[in-house]
């Protein structure tokens, strides 16, 4: 009740400020050079010094059949400068922007721009444009044809062509004073029809370039473009979320006398003994030098390396331990699947991964943090482990608004479009952590895009790569030993039994390479072979672990991967009991043991995978074996682990070298 009357106010006051100010869209420069990292959005208003509080900006696509809004951006506590202008656009913008927007944000056209009374959150991804509270609007394009519908909608009669001069990555659309536009060269923060920019620009530059860690020294050079008249003196800031003030010692007040042009300050990073994390810090002059003067950049950050770190006692991928974690499942957690075969076992596995009431939906942004920790480096904790490439990355660069090298991203491996599940805006853009979820159920097909089980850090590059194709349509970048095949096997296996398509049947594998036609994903033999070559080991589990204290849900392939027999393999219609799954491969022994050379491994029935495994995690050798064997191996003296997995089980028998 309270929220409504409220809104009567809002409405009040807006109605009074629509009588009383104007606000115009002075300027858009949506076609820039390469990436599109330089378009912006420029705005006037009527007096200089104004609030935006209580406006909107709101782009729309008038892609046919019907145009609707991609992106909405809040203007409040924005204020116009001396000129009434203010600028939203992109990182590279140059001065730097009011307010960012993300990378190439702004559609090329047939689209519009307009600016209302209101807030972004009355503008959801998808609003049909309306002239109510609107107060400007501006319809463009590249050599696009006349969208009339959005031109009517807006109350607009003329679509204005960036390319008009066939210069589009090089001009921009800028009002005139009498209300007309014209093509020609951008005119960031300062008025249209000026040849030259009035102001005095602001920039520096970091040394050493590149990372820095704790306990390097660095120097900010600060310059004007020109010299000054005056004295100018500013506060800056180099905190960034974790980074603060306690983090380094300099001074971050700037001076540059009347008459000259640079000033250097030096700092130093604390080098403490706390993980805190790799941060970044980043400088932020956070726009408030004197009028007539602008920042050509702002908010550079620099990755600070901390080098401490931990180790965890189980190996990456590359280097697979196993047994050495243990899957915190309930005691109880598979029972029900006990005796259950064919589709009825595929139900109660359905029933346990998806159960409502107790499996938990989290919003995409919190997969961020989720993988972070789920596919964290054995060898670092402060990196995160790459699918595919079998590289590690940083886990504080992850792929942004702003696109930097050595960053990661999430790779879904049951796709997007073959699964049909995707972000819904403001519902999954913000993360909110541990504690808030949604109820998810088989039924909640959307909540797929969020499921950390098929979700891992990858490298972008090859994220775009594998794209939306089958296994092995895609096999992985050349070079690489395959360390991921039997993860995304079983990633999909588990949504192949977690969610419902549109047409009420669950997520499925089949042979071969199906379209993309929404549900379809292979190859079903090549997926079983890499689950049975590749089986889970260590990481696996600890991302199991992990990812079961947020969804509480577990993959039940990791924990017990000789379900997929009795699903797609050679098990299959066979009854599953959780004790004979494990009993046949115990029955394997070495000898002799302790050994001064030569072991044989006996009683080996079906191809198994064999790995021998040191006590600093290290695997000596993999091999897949078939039948009983004698290896020859030069080990040194000490105790290793021979570890044995195949389609009953696995094992793992303690070797003694003399």
């Amino acid at each position: 009740m309270k929220k409504t009357q409220i809104g009567w106010w809002v409405f009040i006051l807006f109605a009074f400020a629509k009588a009383n100010s104007q606000i115009l869209i002075n300027e858009i420069d949506a076609d820039t050079p390469s990436t599109n990292d330089k378009q912006f959005v420029e705005l006037k208003t009527e007096n200089p010094y104004q609030l935006l509080d209580g406006y909107v900006l709101v782009f729309f696509n008038g892609r046919a059949p019907s145009d609707m809004s991609y992106a909405a951006i809040d203007l409040d506590g924005l204020r116009s400068d001396n000129n009434g202008l203010i600028v939203l656009g992109s990182s590279k913008t140059v001065p730097a922007v009011d307010r960012r927007i993300i990378e190439a944000q702004i559609q090329l056209g047939a689209d519009a721009v307009a600016v209302y009374l209101g807030d972004d959150i009355d503008f959801p991804e998808g609003t049909i444009p309306t002239d109510v509270n609107l107060i400007d609007a501006l319809v463009y394009g590249t050599d696009d044809a006349d969208d009339i519908a959005l031109m009517q909608s807006l109350r607009v009669s003329i679509q204005h062509n960036e390319n008009a001069n066939n210069r589009k990555t090089e001009e921009s659309i800028q009002r005139n004073l009498d209300g007309s536009f014209s093509i020609k060269a951008p005119t960031p923060h300062y008025d249209n029809n000026l040849e030259a920019p009035p102001y005095i620009g602001l920039d520096f530059n970091i040394t050493p370039t590149g990372n820095l860690k704790e306990g390097d020294s660095f120097t900010i050079s600060f310059q004007l473009d020109r010299e000054s008249t005056v004295d100018i003196s500013t506060t800056f800031s180099l905190s960034n979320s974790g980074f603060n003030q306690e983090d380094y010692t300099g001074t971050t007040q700037l001076l540059i006398p009347a008459g000259t042009t640079t000033q250097m300050l030096d700092f130093t990073i604390i080098n403490d003994s706390f993980d805190e994390g790799d941060e970044f810090l980043e400088v932020n002059l956070s726009n408030n030098l004197p009028d007539n003067f602008k920042r050509l950049s702002d908010n550079q950050r620099v990755l600070v390396i901390d080098d401490d770190f931990t180790m965890a006692s189980y190996g990456n991928p590359d280097q697979p331990t196993y047994q050495l974690v243990a899957s915190t499942a309930p005691v109880d957690y598979y029972d029900r699947l006990i005796d259950k075969s064919a589709k009825a076992l595929e139900d109660e596995i359905t029933a346990i991964i998806a159960e409502r009431g107790v499996v938990r939906h989290h919003n995409y942004a919190d997969m961020i943090e989720i993988l972070k920790k789920a596919d964290q480096s054995a060898l670092n904790s402060n990196k995160v482990w790459l699918l595919y490439t079998e590289e590690e990355r940083r886990s504080v660069n992850f792929q942004g608004q702003q696109r930097r090298e050595s960053q990661w991203n999430r790779e879904h491996i049951y796709s997007r479009s073959r699964g049909g599940f995707d972000s819904v805006q403001d519902l999954d853009d913000v993360a909110d952590g541990i504690t808030i979820w949604e109820e998810t159920s088989v039924d909640s097909l959307r909540h797929g895009n969020s499921d950390a089980h098929h979700l891992r850090a990858t490298d972008p590059g090859e994220n775009s790569s594998r794209s939306a194709q089958n296994y092995p349509e895609y096999s992985g970048p050349t070079g690489t030993r395959g360390s991921w095949k039997g993860d995304v096997a079983r990633s999909i296996f588990y949504m192949s039994q977690r969610y419902k398509y549109s047409t009420g049947e669950m997520l499925q594998i089949v042979n071969g390479n199906p379209s993309t036609r929404m549900g379809l994903i292979g190859d079903l033999n090549t997926l079983l072979e890499w689950h049975r070559q590749d089986p889970p080991d260590d990481f696996e589990m600890h991302r199991n672990n992990v990812i079961y204290q947020w969804q509480r849900n577990r993959n039940p392939f990791i924990d017990l991967p000789e379900l997929a027999e009795y699903i797609w393999g050679n098990r299959q219609n066979q009854a599953f009991t959780l004790s004979n799954a494990r009993a046949a491969i115990s029955r394997v022994s070495i000898f002799p043991n302790p050994t001064t050379g030569s072991f044989k491994i006996v009683s080996i029935n079906q191809p198994t995978i064999l790995s021998i495994i040191d006590m600093t995690g290290r695997t000596i050798t993999k091999q897949l074996i078939a039948t009983d064997k004698r290896l020859e191996m030069d080990l040194e003296s000490g105790i290793y682990l021979i570890h044995l997995s195949n389609n009953e089980g696995q094992q793992s028998i303690k070797l003694i070298k003399n």
